[in-house]
């Protein structure tokens, strides 16, 4: 399996540090407000490499973090902490604001069809950690106390930049525009690690610690709840592309500090979900949600598989002409699976299976091109093997895709055959010349609903039977372009 390694800017074969077993580590949301679906893109991604990872046989743990603290309006330690800012918008403590959204978080994220990490810790719940961290930090040198903050001292560092080669006269400081320097760091791109109160007065969760009663930064957060649960040494790290810098970079200048070796194999990031106007983003008021989508009659599948019809190193462009496309080729594709119909005793074929699957890992092995997986699918239901076949392959690979397509055939399937019975019902008595109160009208236009159901699903043997039957009763099927009726003989 090849992935593309942000830390290297390459293409690297995966191999993981233990043979069999993967450690994952994703960043999570600040959930201060709900997910944009452009936040959930990453997430969607994500989860595809997490379930292709198990599906080609590796242990997998993967952690992910809740930030409930710490994570501040601007990306040059200044600003309010966006838990904060979100408390005082709906009248609620910070711990009522996280509760609720980390609750529709992971409901957005069940109708995706995104799978929980198998470990989810809130930042507040780690506190500890991120101390014992920063000790050491502090008494080898890399990290400093001023103004009653305590900095990481990027300065101590061979190699800062790690996933772009920048030069620092041409950073904004920060990385945003409009924002003061830090008077008490020394360097530029030096980050805070603990906040007290000399900072921010009107912080809510606040914890005792050596250097004050505060509260810690962003980025020592993920550094602490990963090495926590997944220990020194961790293979692959996921995020949104944005997070690449700072927050990743800062991630490995003190996690790498503090354990004096390499700390992350593979950065994993997925790139932006845009509009029309670019970046899709809380702060410029494009606050497509997945409630949304579905009011305005969108299945969550249609946006999952929207999302993996594009590879995640490329940029999307969201429109509503875009999800009407992918709308209307999802449901062309659920329509072709609901198709399907094996005969009575059909097996898979071993052979053919086999060879289409290949096709389908062969495009996940590329660092996890969706989109040509996607193909190899359509590529299943265009081969020359039987019905069975088919549907065990769809199966197999939605594993992975999680589209529910089967799910979703299976429901077309019997809304077709409701919408016949019902047609039928309406279409018959007058045909037949009896009232709906009679039984064995009743019975009729139930077997006329069963029959239909069957020549849909190709089960030919069944609807003769059915005809046969009602003919043995002296009742004689007429099938016309608007439906079947009856006459009775």
């Amino acid at each position: 399996m090849l992935l593309y390694n942000s830390a290297t800017h390459q293409k690297e074969e995966f191999i993981p540090h233990q043979p069999g077993k993967v450690s994952m580590y994703t960043c999570g949301p600040t959930v201060y407000h709900f997910a944009h679906i452009g936040n959930l893109r990453t997430y969607i991604m994500e989860d595809v490499l997490d379930k292709y990872l198990r599906y080609a046989g590796y242990d997998v743990t993967r952690v992910m973090n809740i930030t409930d603290v710490g994570h501040l309006t601007s990306d040059a330690d200044e600003g309010e902490d966006k838990m904060l800012k979100g408390a005082r918008r709906e009248h609620k403590t910070v711990m009522e604001i996280a509760r609720f959204y980390t609750d529709a978080f992971f409901s957005d994220c069940e109708k995706l069809h995104i799978r929980t990490p198998d470990i989810v810790q809130p930042a507040t719940g780690c506190i500890d950690q991120y101390i014992k961290i920063i000790e050491k930090l502090l008494a080898d040198g890399y990290a400093y106390v001023a103004g009653g903050n305590v900095y990481f001292d990027t300065s101590k560092l061979k190699r800062y930049y790690i996933f772009h080669d920048f030069e620092e006269e041409d950073l904004a400081v920060g990385v945003r525009e409009g924002v003061e320097a830090d008077s008490n760091k020394r360097n530029r791109a030096d980050f805070v690690l603990w906040f007290t109160k000399s900072k921010f007065d009107d912080q809510e969760l606040k914890w005792e610690s050596p250097w004050g009663y505060g509260y810690p930064g962003w980025h020592i957060e993920c550094s602490g709840i990963s090495m926590k649960y997944l220990g020194e040494y961790l293979d692959i790290h996921c995020g949104g592309i944005d997070n690449a810098f700072p927050h990743h970079t800062n991630e490995i200048a003190q996690s790498e500090s503090y354990l004096g070796h390499p700390w992350c194999r593979y950065w994993v990031h997925v790139h932006h979900l845009n509009t029309a106007s670019g970046k899709m983003s809380k702060s410029k008021g494009e606050f497509l949600t997945v409630s949304l989508l579905e009011e305005k009659g969108y299945d969550p599948m249609v946006y999952r598989f929207f999302c993996l019809q594009s590879h995640y190193r490329r940029s999307l462009v969201f429109s509503w002409e875009n999800m009407d496309n992918a709308a209307a080729a999802y449901n062309k594709l659920v329509a072709r699976i609901a198709s399907l119909s094996p005969a009575e005793g059909e097996t898979v074929d071993e052979a053919g299976f086999a060879a289409l699957k290949q096709r389908f890992t062969q495009a996940l092995d590329n660092d996890l091109n969706t989109s040509l997986a996607v193909t190899a699918l359509y590529d299943v239901l265009k081969a020359d093997v039987n019905a069975a076949t088919k549907q065990s392959l769809v199966a197999d690979f939605d594993q992975v895709l999680s589209l529910g397509l089967l799910d979703h055939a299976a429901a077309l399937n019997r809304k077709k055959a409701a919408e016949a019975a019902t047609a039928t019902a309406g279409d018959a008595p007058a045909a037949g010349g009896a009232g709906e109160e009679d039984p064995f009208t009743v019975e009729i236009l139930r077997l006329i609903g069963e029959r239909a159901a069957a020549k849909r699903a190709k089960n030919y043997a069944e609807a003769d039977r059915i005809r046969a039957y009602l003919a043995e009763r002296g009742v004689t099927l007429i099938d016309t372009k608007e439906g079947t009726t009856y006459r009775r003989d």
